[in-house]
């Protein structure tokens, strides 16, 4: 079936490459391995008799190494290639993990977890960049929905699995987690051997996309815009500040894991279209839109703690707005990633492009919680949840003078980046 793309020729449906799909059941191993440590981790760290905001540090530490570690990840895919990078990554983290269930003491734990982000830098960057190398151009959209889908599902399996593993103790899923870990970077390590990943011997080494060359273009800034607010909503206050809400509705150990749930159920059921939507009718209009259903169902979260509701109307504000906030990250998830790759191109290298993605979108999700956690510390969740709404509409305001990437860039020559 033929798919009618911004550029105005309808493309031929073009099938995933072999490639990918290993990618994609990579992604869906390690996703379920951080889901089975996820529900434990907290927990593993109060064990070194340590308070609530030292165990919490554990959990950030991992995303604070990711974010220091970017540019350097960047630098290595440039200078040495996607699928080096991307097998020494998982096997940073495959080690970290396997040292974390063996730590004496809370330093040791601080130190193995927050190695581990340095590794996930490495193969998020790495993968990432295999995406924009290995995807058709008419179907970047598509592959960005498949990548994230998987890596959602997993995240979905992953903890249920881990709260069975920790029947047999705090370590166990940390050792699985490892085993995991090592057998992915097997599968990757031979599915991804082939002679399709090296550039052919008359092309000579790829030519380097610069960050200041990719920064001229005003799509790459209006990325980088919505990554900052796509992380601070859905990595960070999502995953730290919702639950929190969800407990003052109702304080029932169930009540925050189903507004997450539900959440996820959203964003996993919009990933099923809106990749294919963004090869067909664009990038822009599905991040703009995204943006827009995510800020205003988060500017609305505060309505479930509204004095006048019932505890079962109040549950059903928070539950639908919830999975309103999911269908909005779906949309502008596959949307953006598929218009850093245009930026790139597939004949290009973009570690330090792509690093400087990642570096906004995980600077979003450490900063966001903190601030928005003082905000309703000091004027309650209906304030702290409007300021994450607005982080979100201010990320449209750069995608409404950027030119749409499907013909700013994808088609403009065959290095897919317009002169």
């Amino acid at each position: 079936m033929a798919g009618v793309t911004a550029s105005g020729p309808p493309t031929p449906r073009t099938r995933i490459p072999r490639e990918i799909w290993i990618l994609v059941g990579a992604a869906f191993v390690i996703a379920i391995g951080y889901g089975i440590v996820s529900p434990v981790l907290p927990a593993y760290a109060r064990s070194f008799d340590v308070g609530v905001a030292a165990a919490s540090v554990i959990v950030s530490a991992f995303a604070f190494f990711r974010l220091v570690f970017a540019p350097a990840g960047g630098e290595l895919v440039s200078r040495l290639g996607e699928r080096p990078v991307y097998l020494a990554g998982l096997v940073i983290v495959a080690v970290s993990s396997f040292t974390t269930a063996f730590a004496q003491s809370y330093v040791q734990l601080l130190i193995f977890r927050g190695l581990g982000g340095i590794g996930s830098t490495m193969f998020t960057i790495s993968a990432m960049a295999l995406l924009v190398r290995l995807a058709p151009p008419n179907e970047r959209g598509r592959v960005s929905s498949v990548y994230g889908s998987a890596f959602l599902i997993g995240g979905m399996i992953g903890p249920v699995l881990g709260g069975l593993l920790a029947g047999w103790g705090m370590r166990a899923p940390f050792i699985v987690y490892a085993v995991a870990l090592v057998l992915a970077t097997l599968v990757v390590g031979i599915g991804l051997g082939g002679a399709r990943l090296r550039p052919a011997e008359d092309h000579g080494t790829r030519p380097v996309v610069s960050l200041a060359e990719a920064w001229r273009s005003p799509v790459y800034r209006a990325v980088l815009a919505s990554a900052v607010a796509n992380g601070w909503t859905n990595f960070g206050v999502r995953v730290a500040v919702l639950p929190l809400l969800a407990t003052a509705v109702l304080d029932e150990p169930w009540v925050a894991g189903a507004a997450l749930a539900i959440g996820a159920v959203g964003t996993a059921g919009t990933l099923q279209f809106s990749g294919r939507l963004a090869d067909r009718v664009g990038r822009r209009p599905l991040v703009i839109m995204g943006l827009v259903v995510m800020g205003t169902a988060m500017a609305s979260l505060g309505l479930a703690r509204h004095s006048g509701l019932s505890v079962s109307a109040a549950l059903t504000v928070l539950f639908g707005l919830s999975l309103l906030s999911g269908v909005g990250a779906g949309l502008v998830n596959p949307a953006q990633q598929a218009a850093v790759a245009d930026v790139i191109g597939r004949e290009r290298n973009g570690g330090r492009v792509l690093s400087t993605f990642q570096m906004s979108q995980d600077g979003g999700a450490i900063v966001g919680p903190v601030l928005v956690g003082l905000v309703a510390d000091h004027f309650g969740f209906g304030t702290a949840f409007v300021v994450t709404g607005i982080v979100c509409l201010a990320g449209v305001l750069p995608w409404l003078a950027a030119p749409e990437p499907l013909v700013h860039h994808a088609w403009a020559g065959p290095e897919g980046n317009e002169s």
